[in-house]
């Protein structure tokens, strides 16, 4: 419990312009922090970018930051890929699937646990509607 709360906390010292995110379940903690790895992965190598996010990878990574927050399964979340629910705007799913057929083969090597970790959620079933 406590690691959910004190890695976005390091985020936000180590990126000033990162707003810390907090999520209570550490599944949800987890699964963000994968996400904002892959965004991260991707804006590094496609945008030239060290520490902060480009404007672009920035927008999307607040906007998946809210949708995650906000979504309707809570602890029951699937991943994604696997979810019944859309809830991505149409543009902002075809960037979040670009981000992530570019950075999920890349987290084996750059994040072997939450590779690892994101791959046994995907065997999750989903949650009926």
């Amino acid at each position: 419990m406590l690691v959910g709360k004190i890695i976005p906390a390091l985020l936000a010292v180590a990126v000033p312009e990162l707003k810390a995110i907090h999520f209570a379940n550490r599944r949800l903690a987890r699964e963000w922090k994968t996400l904002e790895a892959m965004i991260r992965c991707y804006c590094h190598d496609h945008h030239d970018t060290s520490d902060a996010l480009c404007p672009e990878c920035q927008q999307l990574h607040d906007y998946a930051a809210v949708r995650l927050e906000r979504c309707r399964f809570g602890v029951g979340k699937p991943t994604c890929a696997n979810c019944p629910v859309h809830c991505y705007q149409k543009a902002r799913r075809e960037q979040v699937k670009v981000v992530m057929r570019y950075a999920g083969p890349r987290m084996l090597w750059r994040h072997p646990v939450l590779s690892l970790i994101h791959w046994l959620d995907g065997r999750r079933r989903a949650p009926e509607i």
